[in-house]
């Protein structure tokens, strides 16, 4: 467990990022699908579950990372920005409303920023810092 305490915000990065890439990547996919005769409904479901992947990955990263934080603003736009990018991609599984992937691709950005601006000016390791 202490790895994650360590890594939390590389983890965080590495995971919005990636999130980004899978979103950015997806209509290719389909694309591709599309044309091809050998290609079954398995890859598109196993492919959208990296959404989930991802989510509980970034909500890992989210959780140890604001436990070593010295800045609430930063604790609460990493929630904050967490949620609405849930709710996004809850909102196009479901279908609810038609949103643009911008606000998707702006919410992956978003999260990976305030990683590295927390783990740059805001992280505290051990017991001795500041909490704010």
């Amino acid at each position: 467990m202490k790895i994650i305490d360590i890594n939390s915000d590389h983890i965080g990065v590495t995971s919005s990022s990636l999130c980004m890439l899978h979103c950015l990547f997806t209509p290719f996919l389909f694309l591709s699908q599309s044309t091809s005769v050998t290609l079954t409904q398995e890859i598109p479901f196993l492919w959208q579950s990296l959404n989930y992947v991802f989510l509980l990955i970034s909500f890992l990263a989210i959780y140890h990372t604001v436990k070593n934080s010295t800045k609430l603003s930063v604790k609460v736009l990493l929630i904050s920005t967490w949620l609405i990018l849930s709710s996004l991609i809850i909102n196009e599984f479901l279908e609810i409303s038609s949103l643009p992937e911008i606000y998707t691709y702006a919410a992956a950005i978003s999260l990976s920023g305030l990683h590295v601006y927390n783990l740059k000016y805001c992280r505290c390791d051990d017991d001795k810092c500041c909490k704010h």
